[in-house]
């Protein structure tokens, strides 16, 4: 049986945004999700110059790729998340604002790495998010 502890210790301090600090796992299996970007199923960009878009399709991808193996959100246990412009900040924290309370219901958010990079694998792209989730 699975066992997910998401803790935020206080000598660490609050974090940032939408994260948690540490997950405690204990698991018989793990999933790990390449990174997603937000092309759909024909491959085609959704989003061009929409970061929002772009996020939306991303997390769809994640969401795909979790109940594709029986899991939900609620088994993630890390992301990592790639930008190509620092100024996509304040809206990615935005569009998890929003969407994390629907996505994790109990307000336990999982760490995430947050990282720029200079580009992604096509030009198109402004945002990747890599997943580890535990079954």
């Amino acid at each position: 049986m699975t066992d997910i502890r998401i803790i935020n210790p206080p000598e660490l301090g609050k974090p940032l945004g939408q994260y948690s600090q540490i997950t405690r796992v204990r698991a018989s299996e793990y999933l790990f999700i390449a990174g997603q970007l937000s092309g759909d199923a024909s491959g085609a960009v959704i989003g061009v110059d929409d970061f929002d878009a772009q996020c939306a399709q991303v997390f769809k991808n994640i969401q795909t790729a979790l109940e594709s193996c029986g899991a939900g959100w609620g088994n993630v246990v890390q992301f990592t998340t790639y930008l190509v412009h620092s100024q996509d900040i304040p809206k990615f924290m935005a569009f998890r604002l929003r969407e994390f309370p629907r996505m994790f219901a109990n307000g336990v958010y999982p760490p995430n790495t947050l990282l720029m990079v200079d580009r992604l694998v096509q030009e198109p792209f402004l945002v990747e998010v890599q997943t580890i989730a535990a079954l």
